[in-house]
């Protein structure tokens, strides 16, 4: 059986005293692909080193977070631009807009997300999507994009059916479905029992969004196992056919 974590920062500090048995547990579970979405800058060189280090195994992306667009955010967007100039990357990730923390800079998130998406476009990439309580902005972006073969992923999915078949309706899109799925009060079961597996892959979002039984620790790539069985209890299917399906969904996304 084989899986795939399509969104991991296993090059994040948390993993710093054991990295390397992190990635080994991953592909000894069968999590035999892990998609790296970049935040800003300073986790390029990181994200890098783990791509060296396990180049079967680990991808990069390249982007500019949303919660890292600050004054600065132009600055940053030539560093991420320079870096297509230089080799090739999975995808322009992780890129959109994020309402939660901060509304300061909402006129440069939707600015850095138009000319993000721009550079999907230019370079045939798709684009990992980050969107928290802002989704009707985020897909009027995107919406307003969207044709020449724009593709990618809505990571983090927790929304509503409507939203789901919004995504749906865009034609190249995903939903990443992870850890949220297990736990007690998500409405996303509910959400899942309506849509079809081929609209949805697999993540983790590791360290972050721990899936039951292990919620409450450091979440890991191959925890993404724990996200499968739940969706195969929801579907009323097998795990194995739900990582069939969903890898098959991920590779059609990168390549």
């Amino acid at each position: 059986m084989t899986l795939i974590d399509t969104h991991t920062h296993l090059f994040a500090e948390e993993f710093d005293s054991d990295r390397k048995e992190v990635v080994q547990r991953a592909i000894s579970a069968g999590v035999n692909k892990l998609f790296l979405p970049n935040i800003d800058s300073s986790s390029i060189q990181s994200m890098l080193d783990l791509e060296k280090q396990f180049p079967e195994n680990c991808f990069a992306m390249m982007g500019l977070h949303p919660c890292s667009v600050k004054e600065n955010y132009l600055e940053e967007l030539k560093i991420i631009e320079d870096w297509f100039l230089k080799r090739k990357f999975s995808a322009v990730g992780e890129i959109g807009m994020d309402y939660h923390w901060d509304k300061t800079f909402i006129p440069q998130q939707k600015d850095a997300f138009s000319k993000q998406i721009d550079l999907a476009k230019k370079y045939n990439l798709p684009i990992v999507i980050h969107q928290r309580e802002c989704f009707d902005d985020v897909f009027e972006i995107v919406k307003s994009k969207n044709g020449n073969n724009l593709k990618g992923i809505f990571h983090c999915f927790t929304g509503t059916i409507e939203e789901a078949n919004r995504i749906i309706s865009l034609g190249g899109f995903k939903m990443g479905i992870g850890g949220a799925v297990t736990y007690k009060n998500s409405k996303l079961p509910e959400v899942l029992k309506q849509i079809d597996l081929k609209h949805i892959v697999l993540e983790t979002d590791s360290p972050y969004l721990t899936p039951v039984p292990h919620r409450g620790k450091r979440n890991e790539s191959s925890f993404v196992i724990f996200v499968a069985q739940k969706i195969a209890e929801v579907k009323g299917i097998t795990v194995e056919e739900v990582a069939k399906i969903t890898t098959k969904n991920a590779e059609d996304i990168f390549g």
